[in-house]
């Protein structure tokens, strides 16, 4: 869906609440595009519309690798635990947080 409707032009696509009642990018804020864009080989748009969104893709698919493997060796278990640990989860939101801020302060990305 995302590769034939471009959410620019697509009213049936709902607008984020948050920027719609505050004004502010949400951290989620252009993924939609940015996944359209990406799906359509526009790699320079897609990190324009969000490029957290872009730069996590491979981050997420991994989760799920490791999610629906059924025997994990000790190497992933380890990987895992550094990945996904508590520790990962802070850092994580910390970024989450800091390009949030960023993206209100600077409207560029």
């Amino acid at each position: 869906m995302y590769y034939i409707y471009n959410p620019d032009n697509c009213k049936f696509f709902p607008s984020c609440p948050v920027y719609v009642l505050t004004g502010f990018k949400c951290t989620g804020c252009g993924s939609r595009r940015a996944i359209h864009y990406l799906l359509n080989g526009n790699i320079v748009k897609a990190l324009s519309e969000n490029a957290l969104i872009i730069i996590a893709i491979p981050y997420i698919i991994f989760s799920f690798f490791l999610e629906h493997k059924h025997i994990l060796s000790s190497r992933l278990l380890k990987i895992r635990y550094i990945l996904y640990g508590r520790t990962a989860i802070l850092i994580i939101l910390s970024i989450i947080v800091i390009f949030t801020i960023l993206r209100n302060i600077f409207k560029t990305f």
